[in-house]
């Protein structure tokens, strides 16, 4: 172990530590620091006599990262080197290097911050940024700042922006360590891969097992993948080669089994991204890497998660390659193109920016911090999400309205679960023991195996019956053989700690809540109601849709509690959940159940409707017609409906809409801002001002007929404007005939005149408005009303066109006046002056 590169650190570390009592260390995987750091810095003279605690981001590498140095030291896990993870402590009096994962970290911080046995924090392989890990960083730096100057703090990591770390330990020193591996040839396709991620892998795997000797790693981004490339595999790989799964909720036998390497014939070991780093996996010559990784993302603005499966880091990738180097020369096969790695992004996001928040923000409260802003993070916590964590945690009386935490978010934080789930925990009078399952059933893994061509209903109820059959040990609660028993051991194991922590039942429960009852405890905003006309779509309280796999049994229920969910792009998909009735809501939700008086438009009806709603969030669980309706109320959702539908819904006539254009015509004649302005959009904007006194008893499209709009209309100019609107914009004007004609007013264009050129016999100028300042446009009309010029020049007219026009139409109309002077020519509307048209 001396050759190990990280060797050659440890003596600047530990005079670093020595000093300035903060460091930060980067050094590849296989270099030897998660093991042999601690064991080198446990004999240092400064630790007079404190304990180690180091931390780890997953449970399989804190216990394998025990077992190694207690290996080291010739000890059994338990004396000098002990850990700790959840349901497993191995640790003694004589234990000087704790290893525990770093949620464990910060219960002993919550617990006795000034943590006064411990002389050093490590935190290792920090670069996976996990929410535990910045929030016990948070804390730690809190404590050394304002508790324990003495306290020394060590962060590791395989690839990190060591400078933003350093910053964040006030300017730490940076020690980077040289790795020990051989070099890795990558092996990249020619095409993008398959959507089958499945199909890649197995094709990668066959190729990797025909080119190459040693065993082989193989990632990928989850159990169902692993299950369905093992399924695979099995038909396809030849006799003599094992394969073993690796992930995070596999018993440790399981574990350990696919860490070890065979003594005869050869391994392929299928991991999740826990073997990343942290783990040294014996034996491994090839990684085939199918370039995935699945993480939650946290909606703030639905309040739930998603999983996506999301391309890996370019520094993911390079540690996974590193795996197959170990040993010597190596080979990683990546299931994509050189084009998609010029792609991948630098660094994975931290969990922080996209987790849920809510047990962050109870642990923070907790610590007596209500603002994030108050400690120091490398990654400032998202606003939204923190508001969104806030507010659940108010609703289940965790935090006052100062966002405090309150005697009931205490004994919540205590239980070490969700704050959801320990609600659950703590409302549960008589239930305790239902309560408990279910919150064992929804902190762990599917106890349901999923096996292709088998889908499982989304009742979780049924996992309960199944789980109550395996403790009894009747076989026929499992028939089908699908009951995962490693899974039902992790609840059972969850089950007697927070019984432990709960205490003895408080006795019984008036109630007797249903399971979807109970379930409304911790997922109130995730109450379900199932859409009008279908089976399967349902709204969630909190106002995101839902979807119920079609056919499942629950989907014949209204209303749902839904557990387990992903909330997918658009609409989320239930996952588990248990029915709950409607008196079961509006006895459990009371205080969320808002009754209101809705009074608005109903678009598809064209009436106002008015109703008494009860809701509970989105929900609305009844309605009945209001008898009586506030006047004003009604008025104004009746001009919702106008704006809605438009000012041609008015009963507006051909002469009205002429007016409104002869006064729009004034307006931008004069440049007057004293003329009310009646386009579309501000009669739109001023509806409450020109037509709401008018709508008492109005509450239908077919009512609007009995406005007498010219008269509302005209009201809104003075007398002196409408008297002014005669002599500017007159409707019609009188011709040298005698005849009147109207004009035809569009607003920012001259009025239109259409009349027969005869009646202007005589007439040298064109006619005008607005007191002579705009020439009207003269549609001069042939004696079968068609038009034959259009000019506001009519002397032109005279002058250079009508002797073209009278040579044109006289053989057409020999009848009618077509005179050699139209100046001096009598006008006529007839056929010819002196007779009958």
């Amino acid at each position: 172990m001396s050759q190990l590169p990280v060797t050659q650190l440890l003596p600047e570390l530990c005079e670093t530590l020595a000093e300035s009592r903060r460091a930060v260390v980067a050094a590849p995987p296989g270099s030897g620091k998660t093991t042999l750091i601690p064991l080198e810095l446990i004999r240092q003279p400064w630790l007079a006599g404190k304990k180690i605690l180091m931390l780890e981001p997953r449970r399989l590498a804190t216990r394998a990262a025990a077992r190694r140095m207690a290996q080291l030291l010739g000890e059994p896990v338990g004396q000098q080197v002990g850990y700790q993870v959840r349901f497993e402590r191995e640790i003694s009096v004589d234990t000087r290097i704790e290893v525990v994962t770093e949620g464990i970290l910060t219960r002993r911080l919550q617990q006795d911050p000034e943590l006064q046995e411990i002389g050093l924090i490590i935190f290792d392989e920090f670069h996976e940024r996990s929410l535990h890990a910045d929030l016990a960083l948070a804390l730690c730096l809190d404590v050394m700042e304002n508790l324990r100057d003495d306290l020394r703090l060590l962060v590791m990591s395989a690839t990190l922006d060591t400078g933003a770390v350093a910053d964040l330990l006030d300017g730490a020193p940076v020690i980077v360590g040289e790795g020990r591996s051989h070099p890795v040839e990558l092996r990249y396709l020619e095409r993008p891969a398959a959507a089958d991620i499945n199909h890649s892998v197995v094709r990668g795997v066959l190729r990797a097992s025909a080119e190459t000797t040693g065993d082989i790693l193989v990632f990928l981004p989850g159990t169902a993948e692993i299950r369905r490339a093992e399924a695979s595999l099995r038909q396809q790989l030849p006799a003599g080669v094992a394969l073993f799964p690796l992930y995070g909720d596999l018993s440790r036998a399981d574990q350990d089994a696919a860490l070890t390497p065979q003594a005869n014939g050869r391994r392929i070991v299928l991991a999740t991204s826990i073997a990343e780093t942290s783990l040294t996996i014996e034996g491994i010559g090839a990684v085939v890497d199918a370039g995935w990784s699945r993480r939650p993302r946290f909606d703030p603005n639905s309040g739930l998660s998603r999983l996506q499966t999301v391309r890996v880091s370019a520094a993911s990738a390079d540690q996974r390659a590193g795996r197959a180097g170990r040993l010597g020369p190596g080979v990683c096969y990546r299931l994509w193109t050189v084009a998609e790695q010029a792609r991948l992004v630098p660094h994975q996001v931290p969990e922080l920016l996209d987790a849920d928040l809510a047990p962050l923000i109870l642990e923070l409260a907790l610590w007596g911090v209500t603002a994030p802003e108050e400690l120091r993070w490398l990654d400032q916590p998202p606003a939204g999400a923190c508001a969104q964590a806030r507010e659940l945690l108010q609703r289940l009386d965790a935090l006052d309205a100062q966002g405090r935490i309150t005697t009931v978010g205490r004994r919540m934080a205590g239980l070490a679960l969700h704050p959801r789930l320990a609600h659950l925990l703590l409302n549960a009078d008589g239930q305790e023991e239902v309560a408990l399952d279910l919150a064992g059933l929804l902190s762990e893994r599917d106890i349901l195996k999923r096996r292709q061509g088998i889908s499982h209903s989304i009742d979780i109820e049924e996992r309960l019956q199944r789980l109550a059959a395996w403790r009894q040990g009747r076989r026929n609660g499992d028939a089908e053989g699908l009951l995962d028993r490693s899974i039902c051991h992790q609840v059972e194991r969850a089950v007697k700690q927070w019984r432990r922590l709960l205490g003895p039942e408080k006795g019984c429960n008036k109630k007797h809540l249903s399971v979807g009852g109970l379930l409304s405890l911790a997922f109130p905003d995730r109450i379900a109601q199932r859409r009008p006309g279908s089976d399967s779509r349902y709204l969630l309280a909190s106002g995101r849709a839902l979807l119920v796999p079609e056919g499942d049994p629950l989907s014949r229920y209204e209303y749902l509690v839904v557990a387990s969910l992903d909330a997918g792009r658009r609409e989320g998909r239930a996952y588990l959940a248990a029915p709950i009735t409607l008196d079961q809501i509006r006895s459990l939700q009371v205080r969320h159940i808002k009754t209101t008086h809705r009074v608005e438009w109903e678009a598809a009806s064209q009436t106002v409707v008015a109703r008494e709603e009860e809701r509970l969030g989105n929900l609305l669980l009844s309605t009945r017609p209001l008898v009586q309706v506030d006047p004003e109320e009604s008025s104004q959702a009746m001009l919702a409906g106008i704006r809605q539908m438009g000012l041609a819904a008015l009963p507006w006539s051909d002469q009205l809409r002429q007016w409104r254009q002869r006064v729009m015509s004034t307006q931008l004649w004069l440049e007057e801002t004293t003329w009310p302005d009646l386009s579309d959009a501000a009669l739109l904007e001023t509806l409450e001002e020109w037509l709401a006194p008018w709508l008492n008893g109005i509450s239908r499209r077919e009512h609007l007929k009995q406005l007498e709009l010219d008269t509302i209309l005209n009201s809104r100019l003075s007398w002196e404007q409408q008297q002014q609107l005669e002599r500017l914009a007159p409707a019609s004007l009188v011709m040298p005939s005698g005849s009147r004609r109207k004009l035809t007013y569009q607003a920012g264009e001259p009025p239109v005149l259409a009349v027969k050129l005869q009646e202007l016999f005589g007439l040298r100028q064109t006619p005008t408005v607005c007191q002579g300042a705009v020439n009207v446009m003269l549609h001069l009309l042939s004696p079968a009303q068609r038009p034959i010029q259009v000019t506001q020049d009519l002397a032109g007219f005279w002058e250079r066109t009508y002797a073209e026009v009278k040579k044109e139409l006289k053989g057409r109309y020999p009848k009618h006046y077509w005179p050699d002077d139209p100046y001096s020519a009598a006008p006529t509307a007839r056929v010819r002056p002196g007779k009958k048209a």
